[in-house]
């Protein structure tokens, strides 16, 4: 009978042997880690997406998700950086004019052969596939849409004898029978930041100004119809509280949420009302932005948020796609939509009629406007986003709140309409040009 240290050294050699030929085969099972970045800040958001994390997780072993949160005001520089650091995220999270971005450091892999296999699976609606389609590829995977509508209280409008308006001499009127004491007919921003771009866009759009750019890529921002767009804002404008120049999303939600503003234009104010006003879903009003008269169908601004994939690494690819499968499978794909019920939308079919997008006690209460704002977000587009032309010198001029700071020359310094818009098409020239 053998020793038990002969038995030992034997059980030692066939270990190493085993660990030997085997090693390789270990070295793959190692988890395929993906890491991340998002702008959704908010504790509750935070929270719900990492609940279908660590459900993916369990259910895929071979595969580590990781979330990462970042802010708005920090990742169009630090983005940059950790590519050219090496160290970027797997996929980030971001919006149509942050795709140029990145894209000029190299990063962004396109998704066209991904994105035509989830089109198949459960049907992208065209407005969302759009602001990333463009140079023969598709740049992102569209995951939530965002688009902006007019808010009111229905009790508001009755007492005073109003009909929601549907064109711009029905809005002036309604704004302005609506501004009495202690009550402003409608609440606009004129700060140089993002929600003014958005909602100066908004006129644009309805006054048939939607496309800044001519299909050579030259600039078409300075027309007439611009004009009317930015000349009409100052109209309704001059109904606007006092503070408005420096509001940003929230304060608008505020104004609205006290009863100080009697309409405003969002993307939504649902949690405001639900939590700091009378939560009273019969009397919540929403419609499609009013549009000129020479304009047939209203629009809205849209923001389209998509999955960017950054890595260049097949394995990593492959992890990647697997979670974004599993968060636009319709059982999860409400569940995602709703870490801010009422705010994000469906850019798939299947998406907006899933039982894990309805079935949520929010959007349960609020279903006849989150009904309104999905049939408004299909006719919903972005600057520098249409047309099927894209240019990369929208990241300049977005960056900069070039429309914005044309809006501030009409509101705060008095510039006529016409003077400040040709103004800002020579600021957006130079902001191309540098």
């Amino acid at each position: 009978m053998r020793s038990l240290a002969s038995r030992v050294g034997l059980l030692s050699l066939i270990v190493i042997l085993l660990v030997t030929a085997l090693g390789p085969v270990a070295a793959q099972s190692d988890p395929v880690e993906i890491v991340i970045w998002h702008m959704e800040q908010p504790p509750y958001r935070v929270e719900r997406l990492q609940e279908l994390i660590d459900e993916f997780n369990a259910a895929n072993p071979g595969i580590v998700v990781r979330q990462e949160p970042q802010n708005w005001g920090e990742v169009y520089t630090k983005a940059p950086a950790a590519v050219a650091a090496g160290n970027a995220p797997d996929i980030l999270f971001a919006i149509p004019d942050f795709t140029p971005i990145i894209r000029a450091v190299g990063a962004v892999q396109p998704v066209e052969d991904f994105v035509a296999e989830m089109d198949e699976a459960h049907s992208f609606f065209p407005a969302a596939l759009e602001p990333y389609s463009y140079d023969g590829h598709v740049w992102a995977v569209p995951m939530w849409n965002m688009a902006q509508s007019l808010w009111y209280r229905e009790s508001v409008f009755e007492d005073a004898g109003i009909e929601p308006p549907t064109t711009w001499d029905e809005w002036l009127a309604a704004v302005e029978t609506l501004s009495t004491d202690g009550q402003y007919g409608i609440g606009l921003p004129a700060n140089r930041q993002l929600y003014t771009d958005q909602t100066v866009y908004d006129f644009m759009i309805n006054a048939g100004a939607a496309e800044i750019y001519n299909e050579d890529g030259t600039l078409r921002f300075d027309n007439p119809e611009t004009v009317a767009a930015y000349d009409f804002y100052n109209q309704l404008y001059q109904y606007s509280p006092a503070d408005s120049p420096n509001w940003t999303w929230g304060e608008a939600e505020a104004c609205f949420a006290s009863r100080t503003c009697a309409m405003v234009l969002q993307f939504t104010v649902i949690t405001t009302y639900e939590t700091q006003a009378e939560g009273d879903a019969d009397d919540l009003g929403v419609i499609a932005i009013p549009h000129a008269a020479n304009v047939e169908e209203s629009g809205t601004i849209s923001y389209v948020n998509a999955a960017m994939l950054l890595t260049e690494d097949p394995a990593r690819q492959e992890a990647a796609y697997a979670f974004l499968r599993f968060l636009l499978e319709p059982e999860n794909y409400g569940r995602f939509l709703n870490m801010e019920p009422g705010l994000y939308l469906p850019v798939t079919e299947d998406g907006s009629t899933a039982e894990s997008y309805w079935e949520d006690a929010t959007v349960v209460k609020y279903q006849r406007q989150i009904e309104t704002m999905l049939e408004n977000s299909r006719n919903g587009m972005l600057f520098g986003f249409t047309g099927g032309n894209t240019f990369s010198s929208i990241a300049q001029i977005s960056a900069q709140n070039l429309l914005a700071q044309t809006l501030q020359s009409v509101v705060i310094d008095g510039v006529p309409a016409a003077e400040a818009v040709a103004a800002g098409q020579e600021a957006m020239n130079e902001a191309i040009e540098d």
